[in-house]
């Protein structure tokens, strides 16, 4: 403790100069805001009786012919999550709402004229450029797969084991860009879905089309109807329902405050280190000093 005490002087100055640090550090962090939104599954049998009675009945010539009658869990939200986090998914998503730039150049907000800060070393807004410079192989203009790795830094998804629910949440400089792009995430994961059971769906139908032609008995006539017209029910609620595989229970919306950085933690933590560090140093001087003059 008296070493403490006499050290007390340069353990203040340590600890302002790192209190100081901490205060600048924490100024120049831009504010990042977080739009989120709860979803919750649809069961793709969902009004589709008529399926699930047939899988019982004709499943295995449906398995035969490569067609899902959804017979036993056909909850489409598990694929459409994992959908959601893949590469060509996300790529696809960027390239088809352009969002590579801001994903990349992007480093501030300007809350007064709500228009993105870009970084001139990245980017030239005027001339509409990639002017970053890069080590080969790499281009000024990033690749794809720079912009997916960007993407996935800003949003995530989770569901609850206990209700179901799923959560995405999106993350970004801009309020209204953070809750744009969510909505737009939410509204392509559907309609991906819904293009892919579709595609399903015609593809089945044309193949018993093809097949009903060589039947001769009856019998074999109704099932490959019945069969044909369940695939059909199947195209037509692809077309009628827009949320087809997640429905929106809180829909994304502009958020009014920061998620972070937490400025107040920050400055906090960087003043408790620099205490800390400074205590350290004071005692460890100590100790040497004594020892040299044992």
């Amino acid at each position: 403790m008296q070493a403490i005490w006499k050290g007390k002087i340069l353990i203040a100055f340590i600890s302002s100069i790192f209190a100081i640090s901490s205060i600048a550090i924490a100024l120049s962090l831009p504010n990042i805001y977080k739009a989120s939104a709860i979803l919750a599954p649809v069961s793709s049998d969902s009004g589709m009786g008529g399926l699930a009675s047939l899988a019982g009945k004709f499943g295995g010539l449906a398995s035969m012919a490569g067609i899902n009658l959804g017979g036993e869990s056909s909850d489409k939200t598990g694929l459409a999550l994992e959908v959601i986090k893949t590469r060509s998914f996300i790529e696809k998503f960027i390239q088809k709402h352009q969002l590579t730039v801001p994903l990349i150049a992007a480093k501030n907000w300007d809350y007064a004229s709500n228009e993105l800060v870009y970084d001139e070393d990245l980017y030239d807004v005027n001339q509409q450029k990639w002017v970053r410079e890069v080590d080969f192989p790499k281009t000024p203009e990033p690749t794809p797969w720079e912009a997916y790795k960007a993407f996935n830094k800003i949003f995530t998804v989770s569901q609850s084991k206990l209700t179901s629910m799923v959560t995405i949440e999106m993350e970004f400089y801009s309020p209204e860009l953070a809750q744009q792009w969510l909505t737009w995430l939410i509204e392509d994961i559907n309609f991906f879905m819904r293009e892919q059971d579709y595609k399903e769906a015609q593809d089945s139908i044309n193949y018993l089309t093809e097949k009903l032609e060589n039947i001769k008995t009856s019998n074999m006539e109704t099932i490959f109807y019945q069969l044909i017209e369940e695939q059909t029910k199947n195209m037509m609620l692809t077309q009628v329902k827009a949320e087809y595989v997640l429905k929106t229970i809180d829909s994304p919306q502009v958020p009014d405050e920061k998620d972070k950085p937490k400025r107040a933690l920050i400055v906090v933590l960087g003043t408790i280190l620099g205490g800390v560090l400074s205590v350290l140093i004071v005692l460890f001087r100590f100790f040497s000093n004594r020892n040299n003059a044992l």
